[in-house]
Order: structure tokens, then C-alpha cells, then sequence
């Protein structure tokens, strides 16, 4: 069985918010300049009030079942990645399931910070390999506005919200006739967790529950393990860098993606870029990348797609898969 890409979906909530704007409503000693330079970012959107991880995650799966000519009876599991859940429990992927109304399967949370779509595509691959579900919806969807320290310039002005999804389709190999998920790459090291973390969580017994980061430490480690990634996850298939029509990266700096690109030999209109509209989405910025590349036309059936993400924990990886 291989596990196709059958729709793609994304969502963003309704407000955008500028550089300058953001400077100016938090009061923060900062430019638009000097976060463009450092970032590629220009805006991102903010959640509304009582708008929660579950809300954006179900707009974005309801657009991937459409994209896909598919509707909830299809779905047989439905896994979120996400750091930003509406409560510790239950998991938001069965609040997703049931306001669906998708009444069978199962459904789960993944939690990898911004390698969590990665993640948990890897897992709905391997559960429609091994037959335990013919139709996945994979989510990414995050309310970072809720975690950030609004008065920490190194981080309020990377992330942004947001949620992005796909649904995946389990077809004979002969039918798939070469598409679908080929491979996916997973990896973490929990020595370098304090580089990227939240300060404090539900079963913490103190920390303030904000982003924490050391930007030059994640900058490092970020193009060294993404670029090991890749080139695992290419000679897995027996394939070349040539081979690679698309890079699909996680949205988290212009740098590291431009860095990226050039290691692929790939040129800047074939690489998928929102990081500049929308921010870091962590979880989200892959799936929502895609659904845009999907959208206007650029990803087209039959392209080679390669996605890659760094977070939290550390936790890296990388996907190949063709449309």
C-alpha cells in the first residue's frame, strides 16, 4: 500500500499583522528592517479571541477532504501535530474527529514542535502500509501567539498562527503507479533540548509557559541536521539532488531555507516560500506551504517533493514524497 496525497488544505486566521504593526501594538524596540533582514518575515497572522488550535486544524482538514473529493465517512484516523493543543486532554485531533462527525478509527495528538508534521506524517504512513487505515488526515496547527513572551524581541516576532493539513489515501502500489509518501526520516536529541523550549507546561511544577530560544545554537544545528537529512532521506530512494523538483521546507527563516535551496542546487522559484507572510507556524508552516503550492498550480501530479523541518527537543527530519 502506499499512502497517496490526495487533498491538501490550509487556514489562517482573518487577522494579518505587519512588523511595524506588531512594533507598535506591543511596543517593542524593533523595525521592520531589522526583523526582515535577520528573518525574510514581513507578517503573520495573529489568532481571534476564543479561536483555538481545534478550530483552525478543522478548517484546514475540511478543505483537504474537498480537495480530495472526500468527506468525514472516509477518514479512519486523524493525527495533529501540535504544541499548542486546546487542553492536555482530550487530544485535539478528537475534538477535530468528532466535529467532523467522523464516527470511526481513531485519532491522535503528536507532539514534536515544528518537526511535528514530519512526525506524524511518518506515522500515517506507516499505518496505511500496514493496513491500519486506509484514509488519514494529517494536521499541523498551532496558536503560538498564546506561548510567546510579547516583550522577548528574539522570539514574539518569529511566529505566527495558523494550520494546514493533507489527506492521505491508501492505494495498491500498482494504482499509485509511483506516487504517494516514498520515505520519511525522523530524529531527535534530547541533549539539546534547552536550546528551543517552552518554559514550563501542564505537568510543570513552575516556568512561565513561554517560548524560550538561543537563536545562533538553533541557527547551527538547524543547516547540519537538515542537510543530513536530506541526504539520507535522497539515497534511501536511490535518487539525486537533481531529482528534487520542489523543497517544501519548514517556514522558520529565510537563511536557513536559502541555505536549503542551494544545497539541493534547486533555484529560488522552485522552493516553496511563506515564511514571509505568515511566519514561523511551526507545525503548520509545511502543510500550509504545500497547500498553497497546491492551490496555484505550482506542485502539479507527478512532482518529486521534498519537505524538511527542524524544532524543539531537538527533533528533525525530512519527507520525500511525489503528487
Amino acid at each position: 500500500m502506499r499512502a497517496v496525497i490526495a487533498g491538501t488544505g490550509g487556514y489562517l486566521p482573518a487577522r494579518s499583522v505587519t512588523n511595524d504593526e506588531l512594533a507598535a501594538w506591543k511596543g517593542l524596540d524593533t523595525t521592520d528592517a531589522w526583523i526582515v533582514e535577520r528573518t525574510g518575515i514581513r507578517r503573520r497572522h495573529i489568532a481571534a479571541e476564543g479561536e483555538t488550535a481545534s478550530d483552525m486544524g478543522l478548517a484546514a482538514a475540511r478543505a483537504a477532504l474537498a480537495a480530495a473529493g472526500a468527506d468525514a465517512s472516509d477518514v479512519d484516523a486523524v493525527i495533529v501535530a501540535t504544541a499548542t493543543p486546546d487542553s492536555a486532554f482530550p487530544s485535539t485531533a478528537t475534538l477535530i474527529q468528532g466535529r467532523l462527525g467522523s464516527t470511526r478509527g481513531f485519532s491522535f495528538d503528536v507532539a514534536a514542535a515544528c518537526t511535528g508534521f514530519v512526525y506524524a506524517l511518518g506515522v500515517a504512513d506507516a499505518l496505511v502500509r500496514c493496513g491500519q487505515a486506509r484514509g488519514v488526515l494529517v494536521i499541523g496547527t498551532e496558536v503560538y501567539s498564546r506561548i510567546l513572551d510579547w516583550t522577548d524581541r528574539g522570539t514574539c516576532v518569529l511566529f505566527g498562527d495558523g494550520a494546514g493539513a493533507v489527506f492521505l489515501r491508501g492505494m495498491p502500489e500498482a494504482e499509485a503507479a509511483g506516487r504517494g509518501i516514498l520515505s520519511t526520516h525522523l530524529h531527535s536529541d534530547g541533549r539539546h533540548g534547552e536550546i528551543l523550549h517552552v518554559d514550563g507546561g501542564a505537568g510543570s511544577t513552575g516556568g512561565t509557559g513561554v517560548v524560550r530560544m538561543a537563536g545562533k545554537e538553533v541557527f547551527r544545528h538547524a543547516v547540519a541536521k537538515l542537510a543530513a537529512a536530506v541526504d539520507e532521506a535522497l539515497a534511501a530512494n536511490r535518487l539525486a539532488q537533481s531529482d528534487v523538483q520542489w523543497l517544501v521546507p519548514h517556514q522558520a527563516n529565510i537563511r536557513i531555507i536559502d541555505a536549503m535551496g542551494k544545497k539541493l542546487g534547486l533555484p529560488r522559484e522552485r522552493v516553496v516560500v511563506t515564511v514571509d507572510r505568515h511566519a514561523n507556524t511551526s507545525a503548520a508552516s509545511i502543510p500550509l506551504a504545500l497547500a498553497e503550492a497546491a492551490r496555484d498550480g505550482r506542485i502539479a501530479r507527478g512532482d518529486l517533493v521534498l519537505m524538511e523541518a527542524i524544532g524543539g527537543g531537538l527533533t528533525w527530519g525530512a519527507a520525500l514524497a511525489r503528487f
